[in-house]
């Protein structure tokens, strides 16, 4: 029977959303990868196990994480069932629904029908009465922004999720969605978005500002650049096991030599600080206005501990702040 580490809160700090009560590790798992029916049931329960011994206690999903789609919330359904069980009060669960995931006008969006039947239809793939955070994964333009909030609302008033989040909502509609969920006392605590250093389009949008003006958490998805912030690609070269070679979300022709330049540039001042270059990139946006944890996805439980050894130094001279700008954002 599984046991956890006794000490597993001592190993990450967490932060709070905001001004709400939800407290989130510093470093959250993502299922994005590596969590659907292709991969290794096994490998997966040992990652999750691995998170949870080491004080990461959010897992983070959505309705078509896979591959195929729904098969990642079925993958923690059964490790729930087999080892976590005891400790659901100790979890944060968070899924998500906005994007395709069966045909038909009703299968993505923002519309109410679309929203609550995906959260239903999540908990039964997980096995479980509730999701601590449930997030509309998208705005949806072709909807009216206030029946999409509406249903997030009643998503939380009938027991379904403990609180909601919007995801990839810019500055501005975050603002708006804001003001609907406000005037209803909806539980909105968390924005979950892209961020990293070298996609800078959150600050420039104004969003990170938003979310502190508004006491709102921020959750980072792809802190390192699906995988470019990493030593992978240092030497210009593509591993056949990569996510570059793959061609999916990283396309080879992307590793440009000025990425390439400044990826080693990155990597000289990581090795500087101790670091690894993953391990930089993610203290930095933990720096970040607005942050408030990261999603951090792995393939095997080693890199998993190997993300959270950026946790042994989180702080920034004035002078590295301005090398990485320098190098990052000319």
């Amino acid at each position: 029977m599984y046991a956890p580490a006794d000490n597993r809160y001592a190993k990450t700090p967490v932060r709070r959303c905001g001004r709400s009560g939800l407290r989130l590790p510093l470093l959250s798992l993502g299922l994005w990868h590596n969590f659907g029916s292709i991969d290794r049931a096994e490998n997966a329960r040992a990652m999750l196990r691995t998170a949870f011994d080491y004080g990461i206690f959010h897992f983070d999903l959505a309705n078509n994480y896979g591959p195929e789609p729904g098969t990642a919330e079925e993958t923690l359904g059964a490790v729930l069932a087999k080892d976590f069980k005891p400790f659901r009060d100790e979890l944060i669960l968070s899924t998500k629904a906005g994007y395709g995931m069966w045909p038909g006008p009703y299968g993505d969006g923002g519309s109410r029908k679309y929203l609550i039947a995906s959260c239903d239809q999540s908990l039964r793939r997980m096995g479980v009465d509730y999701v601590d955070i449930f997030y509309h994964h998208r705005p949806d333009t072709e909807t009216d922004l206030e029946e999409s909030m509406l249903a997030l609302d009643h998503i939380v008033r009938t027991g379904r999720a403990l609180y909601v989040g919007i995801s990839n909502y810019n500055a501005e509609r975050t603002k708006q969605a804001c003001a609907i969920l406000r005037e209803l006392k909806t539980p909105f605590v968390i924005h979950q978005f892209c961020y990293n250093m070298l996609n800078r389009n959150p600050e420039r949008d104004g969003l990170p500002q938003t979310l502190e003006e508004r006491s709102l958490g921020g959750i980072v998805f792809s802190p390192l650049a699906q995988g470019v912030l990493t030593n992978r690609y240092l030497s210009g070269n593509i591993p056949p096991d990569s996510r570059a070679a793959r061609g999916s979300f990283l396309r080879p022709e992307s590793l440009t030599p000025d990425l390439l330049k400044k990826l080693r540039a990155l990597d000289a001042l990581a090795q500087e600080r101790g670091q690894t270059l993953a391990q930089m990139a993610l203290a930095w946006l933990l720096s970040r206005p607005g942050v408030t944890s990261t999603l951090v996805g792995a393939s095997r439980p080693e890199q998993l501990l190997d993300s959270l050894g950026t946790l042994k130094n989180l702080d920034f001279t004035a002078d590295e702040l301005a090398r990485i700008e320098e190098i990052t954002n000319p």
